[in-house]
C-alpha cells in the first residue's frame, strides 16, 4: 500500500489545528499539527511533511518570515497559506517567498481540496521533470552525437540554431528513430531549461478524455468533474510541452489546438472565460501530414502553424555509422539498470548487428542490447536478427508468393476477368502476410505493431479482426 502524504499544519488556534486536523485525515492524509513557525522548523526532521499549511499570523517569528526558512530548508515543498484578513501586500508578498496557493479563512472543504490537490501535482511534476533532467541531458547530447552522416549533421545544426528561440518545432521520423530525444534536446538547450517539460501523447487518449487533459476542466463541466482540473497547457506555462503523435489528434481539438498557437489562450472545459500561456509546442509524427491535410484528417492551417521547422530523423538503416557507439551506450545503461558486467559484443555480434535493417530503429536496437545484457547470451539475439532478416527479404517478394494464376481463375467467368476483384484480393493477402511478418517480429505486442505500421492501435486490431489474426495470440 502506497504512504500516505505527509500534511504539517501551523496555526496557534486551538480550534483551527483540530479542525484542520480532523478534515486533512478525513482527506486521507497524515496530519501534524503544532502552534508556530519555531516549533514547526525544530520538527522538520521528524514530521517530513510532503505539504505545509501556514497561518500568516503567528506569535513569535510571523508567517511570511517562517515561509522564508521552511522554503529554505525543504525548496520542494509546497506550503498554502491561511490568513483571516488576506490583504493583497501579504498575498503578493507570500508568493514573492514561494507560497504555492493563499487561502482566506473562512474557507470552503473544496477550496482546501483543491488547493492540496494543486500543490501535490505540481511537486510531483516538477520532481519527474528533475529526475529526467539529469538523465536526459546526457542521453539526448549522445543519441544527437551518435553518427557522423551528412544527414545527422544538418539535424544538430538545425537544433543548435532553433533551441534557444520559441519557435515552433516539428520532428518527423518513423517510430524508435529518437523523436522525443529531439524534444528534449530542443528543451535543454533552450532558456526555458529550467521551467517544465510536458509530455501528452495525442494518441493514447480519446479526443473527450485528450481535451480535458490539455486544457483542464470547471467543477461541473460533466459529470464527475468534482473540482476544477488544470491541463497540461497550464502546467507547460513558460515552459514546453511536447505534442507526440499529433496526427492522431481529432479534427475538433486541432481548431483549439490552432488557437493556442495564433493567440496563446484557450478555455477550459466548462468556462466561458480564457486562459493565457506562454508555452513553447514542440510536436512529433510519424505520419505523412501531407497525405492527412490532403485526406482532411489534418487541419490545413494547423499544418502551417507547426511546420515553422522540421527536424525529420532518418532511419536507423540509413546511420548507421551510428549503431556502434548506440551499442556502447546501452550496454553501459543497461548494465548500470541490471547490475551486470557485459562490456563489449564478439565481434560475430557486432557484424550480425550491423547487417541488421532494424525495421523499429533505435527501440528496436535498444530492446535487443537489452536481452543480451540481462540473459547474458549474445547467440540467441544473433539467431533471431537472421530469422528477421530472412522474414524480412520475404516480405520484400509478398507479391512473388501470392498465387496469382488461382486469383484470375477465381474471379474469371465466362463474361470475362474481374481486374478489379483481384487486385483487391491481391492486396488484402499482402497486407494480411505484412502484418502478420510485424507482429511475429514485436511478439504479438499489438501496441509495437501499430507503431511500426504507422497506423493507430484501434486500425491495427481492426485489420488484425478482419484478417483472421485476432485469435493467434
Amino acid at each position: 500500500m502506497a504512504e500516505r502524504f505527509r500534511v504539517l499544519v501551523i496555526d496557534d488556534d486551538p480550534g483551527v489545528r483540530d479542525y484542520m486536523e480532523a478534515l486533512v485525515s478525513r482527506q486521507g492524509y497524515n496530519v501534524f499539527a503544532v502552534a508556530d513557525g519555531e516549533e514547526a522548523l525544530r520538527t522538520l526532521d521528524r514530521t517530513k511533511p510532503d505539504l505545509v499549511t501556514l497561518d500568516v499570523v503567528l506569535p513569535g517569528m510571523d508567517g511570511l518570515e517562517t515561509l522564508h526558512q521552511l522554503k529554505q530548508k525543504l525548496p520542494e515543498v509546497p506550503v498554502v497559506m491561511l490568513s483571516g484578513h488576506g490583504q493583497a501586500r501579504n498575498i503578493v508578498e507570500a508568493m514573492r517567498r514561494g507560497a504555492s496557493d493563499f487561502l482566506r479563512k473562512p474557507f470552503e472543504v473544496e477550496e482546501l481540496e483543491l488547493a492540496f490537490g494543486k500543490a501535490l501535482e505540481k511537486r510531483a511534476l516538477k520532481q519527474e521533470v528533475e529526475r529526467l533532467r539529469g538523465r536526459t541531458r546526457s542521453e539526448a547530447e549522445f543519441m544527437m552525437l551518435a553518427g557522423d552522416s551528412q544527414k545527422m549533421r544538418e539535424i544538430r545544426d538545425i537544433v543548435e540554431q532553433v533551441a534557444d528561440t520559441d519557435i515552433t518545432v516539428l520532428v518527423r521520423g518513423d517510430s524508435g528513430t529518437g523523436k522525443e530525444v529531439v524534444a528534449r534536446q530542443l528543451y535543454q538547450l533552450s532558456g526555458r531549461r529550467d521551467k517544465p517539460f510536458v509530455k501528452v501523447n495525442c494518441a493514447a487518449l480519446p479526443s473527450e478524455l485528450l481535451e480535458s487533459e490539455l486544457f483542464g476542466f470547471e467543477k461541473g463541466a460533466f459529470t464527475g468533474a468534482q473540482k476544477r482540473k488544470l491541463g497540461k497547457f497550464e502546467y507547460a506555462n513558460h515552459g514546453t510541452i511536447f505534442l507526440d503523435e499529433i496526427s492522431e489528434m481529432h479534427p475538433s481539438l486541432q481548431a483549439k489546438l490552432l488557437q493556442v498557437l495564433q493567440d496563446g489562450e484557450f478555455s477550459r472545459l466548462g468556462s466561458e472565460s480564457d486562459v493565457h500561456v506562454d508555452t513553447r509546442i514542440i510536436a512529433a509524427t510519424n505520419r505523412n501530414l501531407e497525405e492527412a491535410v490532403a485526406d482532411g484528417s489534418f487541419r490545413e492551417d494547423l499544418y502551417y502553424r507547426l511546420n515553422v521547422v522540421t527536424v525529420h530523423l532518418p532511419p536507423l538503416r540509413e546511420r548507421k555509422d551510428s549503431i556502434p557507439l548506440l551499442i556502447d551506450q546501452f550496454l553501459q545503461k543497461n548494465n548500470e539498470q541490471y547490475n551486470k558486467s557485459l562490456t563489449h559484443l564478439n565481434p560475430e555480434t557486432m557484424e550480425a548487428l550491423q547487417r541488421y535493417d532494424w525495421p523499429g530503429n533505435i527501440r528496436e536496437l535498444e530492446n535487443m542490447i537489452r536481452r543480451m545484457v540481462v540473459l547474458g547470451n549474445e547467440q540467441a539475439v544473433i539467431d533471431e536478427i537472421e530469422q528477421l532478416s530472412q522474414r524480412s527479404g520475404a516480405s520484400e517478394e509478398v507479391k512473388d508468393s501470392l498465387d496469382l494464376d488461382a486469383l484470375g481463375a477465381d474471379f474469371s467467368s465466362e463474361q470475362g476477368i474481374d481486374l478489379k476483384r483481384i487486385s483487391r484480393r491481391a492486396a488484402q493477402l499482402a497486407e494480411k502476410r505484412v502484418i502478420e511478418r510485424v507482429l511475429e517480429q514485436t511478439r504479438w505486442n499489438r501496441k509495437e505493431a501499430a507503431e511500426r505500421l504507422q497506423i493507430s492501435y484501434k486500425a491495427l486490431l481492426y485489420k488484425m479482426k478482419e484478417n483472421g489474426l485476432s485469435d493467434r495470440r
